[in-house]
């Protein structure tokens, strides 16, 4: 047989984020997935700076997807109107600089989106404060 290669602690945080997203309303869903990002966008740095290029990629790629296909699928069109184009626009914007990060090792692009996501993520925890969500 072969041995795992999940960790205790791995395992651990999985179940945890999987406990998260059963639990949470639509919200919150939407703050982890910028934690996500951000989070990735971390380990990114990281691995730029211990030279781990492949490990760096992994996590340069997992915050795309996490943009591309969890922030960027979430938008409503009809809904958010002018905003939600805009919003696309910005996600697709920091798609394509993290495309570029990733091939220039850059971190200085890696924190530009970073700080994006960050101020993004502080509007969107503060409607959550004002608005009832189900």
């Amino acid at each position: 047989m072969y041995a795992t290669t999940t960790s205790p602690i791995s395992a651990y945080q999985r179940v945890g984020v999987e406990t998260g997203v059963e639990s949470a309303n639509p919200h919150k869903l939407i703050l982890m997935l910028f934690e996500g990002a951000q989070e990735a966008l971390a380990k990114a740095k990281i691995h730029i700076r211990h030279n781990e290029i492949a490990k760096k990629g992994e996590m340069l790629s997992k915050a795309i997807m996490i943009i591309d296909h969890g922030l960027k699928a979430s938008l409503d069109v009809n809904a958010g109107g002018e905003l939600a184009l805009h919003l696309q626009a910005l996600y697709d914007y920091m798609a394509n600089r993290l495309l570029s990060a990733n091939l220039k090792n850059d971190i200085e692009i890696i924190d530009e989106v970073n700080g994006l996501l960050n101020e993004l993520y502080g509007a969107w925890k503060a409607i959550g404060n004002t608005a009832n969500f189900s």
